[in-house]
């Protein structure tokens, strides 16, 4: 299994991000797919997931700015990050479970204020 994550980057407080991770090494369709972020002296969480079905799930803290989405056509999922905060700042990670987590390289996400 291969994760490739890109799209972060540095942007200001109310700026919009959109982080792409494509996928290799799975049955992409049939998989659920999950952003985490690792922000500074934090554990990381989780911040969004994609069912198989397009069913979809949100930390509390992003709900109403973070839009997670998938092609499957290009096994691509993708998080459209609105209105962003200096507490969205961290290194943005797309997971996925294969028997066993699989992480991508992670894309790092500065949100200046």
């Amino acid at each position: 299994v291969q994760l490739q994550a890109s799209g972060g980057g540095l942007v200001q407080t109310g700026g919009s991000l959109r982080l792409s991770c494509v996928a290799s090494g799975i049955i992409f369709s049939a998989t659920s797919m999950r952003w985490y972020r690792q922000s500074p002296g934090k554990q990381r969480e989780m911040v969004a997931l994609i069912a198989s079905s397009s069913g979809t799930t949100y930390a509390e803290s992003v709900k109403g700015r973070f839009t997670i989405s998938r092609d499957n056509a290009k096994n691509t999922v993708y998080l459209q990050m609105n209105s962003l905060k200096p507490e969205d700042t961290g290194v943005y990670y797309c997971n996925t479970w294969v028997g066993k987590d699989a992480w991508g390289q992670g894309t790092q996400v500065t949100v200046s204020s």
